[in-house]
């Protein structure tokens, strides 16, 4: 275990195993989210209250779930970075930045197209949407940190300093339905139940968490190979690569 996980933390090991490995996910996210898109907008049944607008939710409901556990993993690396000084949390921190505030985004944005039909009112200060914006806000700010600081050092403790103390907020979201009266319904998966909605919605849904997760792994390990060749280009190695890629080391 230990070995896996120091081979893990060379760059070059990083960039020569995560290559495949962004290609088996990319495909299986073409895979699932072609499935899960096509099933969930033209073969679910509709929903006896809401009608076809609920059908937001094959999208609205995944990138509300990846974008916390994008910040979640955010924490983790923050934490290993500042704990172990690896180098490799920090590549991978910054690569995830980007896209969970996008993801974060489409989450309250779909969120809002679903609120006006079901709640009459593209938003409101509820405690679930409050939370979530908080959310973005946090994405933006770690953000800023790699945009402002010229310091890659700097900015990246700063970064995971950032990343740890704002993981306090992915409670507030997952249990605000639960500690405060609000408008938003309780959480359509739950590990320890089996979901309200009947077989031929939910297990849509369920393909298309899975896609926009591989999507997600996909992406994260493409953003940090080019994240490494940027930082390890002094390193012959890079420059080997470079030259191979057709590009000037």
């Amino acid at each position: 275990m230990w070995t896996w996980f120091h081979k893990w933390g060379s760059p070059k090991w990083f960039y020569q195993m995560s290559w495949p490995w962004s290609m088996v996910l990319g495909i299986l996210a073409l895979v699932l989210l072609t499935i899960g898109t096509v099933w969930g907008l033209v073969y679910a049944p509709v929903d006896y209250q809401q009608g076809n607008s609920y059908r937001i939710i094959y999208i609205h409901v995944p990138t509300a779930i990846l974008a916390q556990s994008c910040y979640f993993m955010m924490a983790v690396l923050g934490t290993i970075s500042l704990v172990w000084r690896m180098k490799m949390a920090d590549m991978v921190l910054k690569s995830i930045v980007p896209f969970g505030a996008v993801i974060c985004l489409l989450a309250l944005i779909t969120g809002a197209v679903w609120g006006k039909p079901t709640w009459g009112t593209w938003w409101v200060w509820d405690a679930r949407l409050t939370s979530m914006l908080i959310q973005l806000f946090l994405y933006l700010g770690v953000l800023a940190i790699y945009n402002v600081m010229e310091s890659q050092q700097s900015a990246d403790k700063s970064a995971a300093v950032l990343s740890l103390v704002g993981v306090i907020n992915i409670p507030i979201i997952k249990y605000s339905v639960n500690w405060w009266n609000t408008l938003h319904q309780p959480a359509t998966f739950k590990l320890t139940e089996k979901p309200a909605m009947p077989a031929e919605m939910w297990i849509p849904l369920l393909v298309m968490v899975l896609g926009t997760y591989c999507f997600f792994g996909s992406q994260v390990l493409i953003r940090t190979r080019q994240e490494i060749l940027q930082r390890e280009r002094k390193t012959n190695w890079v420059r080997e690569e470079v030259k191979r890629l057709g590009g000037v080391s």
